[in-house]
């Protein structure tokens, strides 16, 4: 792996910082504003990426813990990857369609009292963890990409102190991604 120069760490972590704001900020705009068009196969994909970067990230741990650094590097840079493949997919998907209500057996988009009765105490588990899972994906964006400039500049020791709160993050974000998708699945029109 080729080591990034020191002078060039400060240019880097402006950039993770404008990244780390911008992306909150535009996918939050672009949730008011929809497009015509049909990406309604889009859902199971994009949960798919979170499957399979929570497999990768799991991949990438126990690779590291076995010495193995060039299978982690691949791994976690597939997992970065499979990280913007789900922001691109998910916010083409919000841009061309309704919002999806947990609970909204008829998809008119208004929870009748019936409909809550039956989604009962599940539809406060599922925004529970939506939310958790909102906010978690804009936490994360900084720590990984922190705890990837720190490796990349050769900083291994700070690279684990970061990791070791931006891992369990990525990770939970990753898997709840999946949980989120199977909660409101039965919900799509």
């Amino acid at each position: 792996m080729n080591i990034l120069p020191p002078e060039k760490k400060p240019f880097y972590k402006k950039i993770i910082v404008v990244v780390s704001i911008l992306i909150p900020v535009v996918v939050g705009v672009l949730f008011r504003i929809r497009i015509p068009g049909n990406l309604d196969f889009l859902p199971p994909i994009y949960a798919g990426f979170n499957a399979l970067t929570a497999i990768c990230l799991i991949g990438a741990l126990l690779s590291v813990r076995n010495q193995r650094i060039v299978l982690h590097r691949k791994l976690i840079r597939f997992s970065l990857l499979l990280s913007i493949l789900f922001l691109g997919c998910y916010v083409a998907y919000h841009l061309t369609s309704d919002p999806t209500y947990f609970g909204d057996i008829n998809n008119d988009g208004v929870l009748s009292d019936q409909e809550r009765i039956n989604a009962g105490t599940l539809r406060i588990v599922y925004y529970l963890l939506l939310v958790s899972h909102i906010l978690l994906s804009m936490a994360v964006i900084p720590m990984v990409l922190l705890a990837y400039l720190e490796a990349w500049s050769g900083n291994f020791d700070r690279h684990k102190q970061l990791v070791r709160f931006a891992f369990p993050v990525w990770l939970y974000v990753a898997v709840t991604g999946v949980i989120v998708y199977l909660m409101i699945a039965p919900y799509y029109a």
